[in-house]
């Protein structure tokens, strides 16, 4: 029943749901059954990669549910991002033990290479998969909760806010860059081996992790769902269109906005926690700012304020940048800055509205009447007309 008002008049999220569930059921079985040789097998390859696609969907998800319903236009996400990333690859490197090139048990590689004695106080506990996954919520939670009380307690907001969250996401690179961090430096961490005692480069393996991030996707967009179509949410949407109105009224809009926001980066640290066992690798480029920009982008194109769109969005973009980078790799910024401008100017409601437009258009029958006026305009014959 709960599910049922949950999804009511809303087709886009049904289908959404649909197609994760299909994931779920259909990786394993073309990946780990289909024999290698058929042409219904689903390679590896493949499979980690839908994997990272799934992990930014959850990325934009969260960005979507500030930014389209609470108005929060936030740069900085790529900063819970990494910080989700780095709470797993710690846990990571804790259980590749005495397998690395040093052959040191209790110290990772890189900490040998700078001669440190002794592990950080602050390395103790990701030897343990719960401890980790503690961390994974608690910090980019902990984080978000001082920057936003801070930030929506002094009523910073519009394009102010956005530079703030930006800054934070590069003063973030530019720490873990430093190997005084103990960090792994501008390297990051790497050479991981196994995730829960399974190897991490198994099939079996990379086929749990692409499912267990469509359930998280899942998940994640139920959660969302219901805080949009609760009270709360009418309440963050009210914000959204007027909040000195909504202030006025009596509401505690810095309430609202700092649980929303505490809320959307614990969900972007999931996604990095996610992310990094299946690409391998975690470093201070994934708080570089560009990774923000391009997260508006997905958000943009698919369409804000749906939750849906954004998932589509992050997608179809991704897919276009795995296409382009491999055949023009020089091509795709100026790719990515051509596609926001576009969008802007003329998809303000990005791919979903032009799904919308064109299905209402097709109701009333303004899309016939169009294509008939377009038609005769050009002389091309209709259907019923002789050529």
């Amino acid at each position: 029943m709960l599910l049922q008002r949950l999804l009511s008049h809303d087709r886009g999220g049904q289908i959404l749901l649909v197609l994760l569930l299909a994931v779920m059921v259909l990786v394993p079985v073309l990946n780990l059954a289909v024999p290698a040789d058929s042409p219904f097998h689903l390679s590896t390859t493949t499979v980690t990669l839908l994997g990272k696609y799934l992990c930014y969907a959850l990325l934009a998800l969260a960005l979507d549910l500030i930014w389209g319903y609470c108005g929060i236009l936030s740069l900085g996400h790529a900063a819970f991002f990494g910080l989700g990333g780095y709470a797993m690859g710690m846990y990571l490197m804790r259980q590749i033990g005495d397998r690395g090139v040093y052959g040191n048990a209790e110290l990772p590689d890189f900490m040998v290479f700078l001669n440190w004695q002794e592990l950080p106080w602050y390395w103790l506990g990701f030897d343990q998969f719960w401890f980790a996954a503690l961390m994974v919520v608690l910090v980019p939670g902990l984080l978000a909760g001082i920057f936003g009380y801070l930030a929506f307690r002094s009523r910073v907001t519009g394009v102010y806010l956005s530079i703030i969250t930006q800054a934070l996401t590069v003063a973030l690179m530019l720490a873990f860059e430093l190997n005084s961090m103990g960090f792994g430096g501008t390297n990051g961490l790497t050479d991981f081996k196994e995730i829960l005692g399974a190897p991490i480069t198994a099939d079996s393996t990379r086929v749990a992790l692409c499912v267990a991030s469509a359930l998280m996707l899942a998940l994640a967009y139920l959660l969302c769902r219901a805080i949009v179509t609760s009270r709360y949410g009418r309440i963050v949407l009210a914000l959204r269109d007027a909040e000195s109105r909504t202030r006025f009224c009596g509401y505690k809009v810095e309430h609202f906005k700092l649980w929303l926001f505490v809320f959307s980066a614990v969900l972007a640290a999931i996604a990095g926690a996610l992310y990094v066992p299946q690409v391998g690798i975690i470093n201070p480029g994934e708080f570089k700012p560009l990774n923000s920009i391009e997260l508006v982008v997905w958000v943009a194109v698919g369409g804000r304020a749906t939750l849906y769109g954004a998932v589509a969005g992050a997608f179809s973009v991704n897919y276009a940048k795995t296409w382009l980078t491999s055949v023009y790799p020089e091509a795709w910024l100026f790719a990515l800055g051509a596609l926001f401008v576009l969008v802007t100017l003329f998809l303000p409601k990005g791919l979903v509205g032009v799904v919308a437009t064109l299905r209402q258009a097709r109701a009333d029958g303004s899309l016939q009447r169009n294509w008939q006026r377009l038609a005769s305009r050009f002389g091309v014959p209709t259907k019923g007309e002789q050529p």
